[in-house]
């Protein structure tokens, strides 16, 4: 263990790529131990026990005994013995399996999205209100805050240089859904919809840098190509492949999202860009570049920086981490915890990165715009 830090175990629930992508990222932090996995398919405890001993060092992997195994958390829970819970299950498990890590009271990094309804995250708020102890740190897992060209726009976004922020654009162009364990999520009733399992990410991302609530919410989406060909059970999936959502928000700022879900042809999955009074922000995430330009510089002048995951281990990397953001996740939940800040991701951003999915969800179903205060009605 590292000398002056207080040493986290860690028990990882849900033990498929997500889950392995975090032990990748967990097991090259300093004072850092896998002590438990949770999770009933035992092809994804065998991948994850794999995982746990492909990152061990190499020169104490002899003295650390394998992360014990457990089928339901419950008895996890009843075992204990961890400080920290990391939450990577289907995201309609989510609601249960949260509410006894909750009254265990260890610490929780829930990977997105926080639940799959709105009125879900309101109950895990409750519970956490209800079970909360000083210092617990409580985390929706909404990483692409952490990507290193986002987190460079939103410097931008609040250094003032492109005065009063008026425009967020966010486009996804993709590649489909991957295959999971019992392709839960080829199904809404499974992940909250499209919207909301993908795209609480972006959600998110608009609160952040325009700095403030959405009031209306206008979509347009449908499943045009992905997956129209497959059955479950005699069941054709139902998840949208594509859509557009606007989102006014209180202050008069407007964001929009482009997904497409057809478009792996692409040369970046993500771009973000960010316009002001003064000037436009452009985030390129895949190729790691943040162009800046400035209206008084003249027309068309604009500055490349790139922007490239360094501070990221290249081990973690080379297992995925989404562009180094799981890694920097998982940094900064330590640093609250062990500095016993408050988390930089709250429960109420993960309520409303889920809110306004659903908000965008039900303006498609009813061909008209939504107000926030529909959703967010008590």
């Amino acid at each position: 263990m590292s000398a002056g830090l207080l040493p986290l175990r860690y028990a990882v629930v849900g033990a498929g790529m997500m889950g392995v992508e975090h032990i990748h990222a967990l097991k090259s932090l300093p004072a850092t131990e896998v002590v438990a996995l949770c999770d009933p398919h035992a092809p994804s405890i065998a991948s994850a026990l794999a995982a746990v001993s492909r990152s061990r060092d190499r020169t104490t992997a002899n003295n650390t005994p394998q992360p014990r195994v457990y089928d339901d958390v419950e008895s996890l829970v009843a075992d204990g013995g961890f400080d920290v819970a990391v939450v990577a299950t289907p995201n309609f498990t989510h609601r249960a399996l949260v509410e006894p890590l909750m009254h265990h009271g260890a610490h929780l990094l829930i990977e997105k999205p926080l639940c799959i309804t709105t009125q879900e995250c309101r109950e895990l708020i409750a519970i956490e209100h209800a079970t909360t102890r000083p210092g617990r740190v409580v985390w929706p897992g909404l990483e692409y805050r952490y990507m290193a060209p986002t987190s460079r726009l939103l410097e931008h976004a609040r250094s003032g240089v492109l005065g009063t922020l008026r425009m967020l654009a966010i486009r996804e162009h993709r590649f489909p859904f991957l295959v999971k364990v019992g392709d839960w999520n080829r199904f809404s009733k499974n992940t909250g919809g499209t919207l909301v399992e993908k795209c609480c990410h972006f959600f998110d991302l608009m609160r952040l840098v325009l700095d403030d609530e959405p009031v209306r919410v206008y979509a347009s989406g449908a499943q045009d190509v992905n997956h129209l060909d497959e059955r479950y059970d005699g069941k054709q999936p139902d998840i949208l492949d594509n859509a557009y959502v606007i989102v006014d928000f209180a202050n008069g700022a407007r964001a929009s999202l482009d997904l497409c879900m057809f478009a792996e042809a692409t040369r970046n999955e993500q771009e973000l860009s960010l316009v002001g009074e003064l000037g436009k922000a452009e985030a390129l995430v895949t190729e790691g570049i943040v162009r800046l330009g400035l209206r008084k510089d003249g027309w068309f002048q604009s500055r490349d920086e790139t922007v490239a995951a360094t501070d990221v281990p290249a081990d973690v990397q080379r297992h995925g981490s989404h562009h180094g953001s799981s890694w920097r996740e998982h940094v900064a939940v330590q640093r609250a915890i062990r500095e016993g800040t408050p988390a930089e991701v709250t429960l109420h951003d993960g309520l409303m990165s889920v809110a306004m999915g659903e908000a965008a969800h039900r303006s498609i179903d009813l061909g008209r715009a939504v107000m926030m205060s529909e959703i967010l009605v008590r």
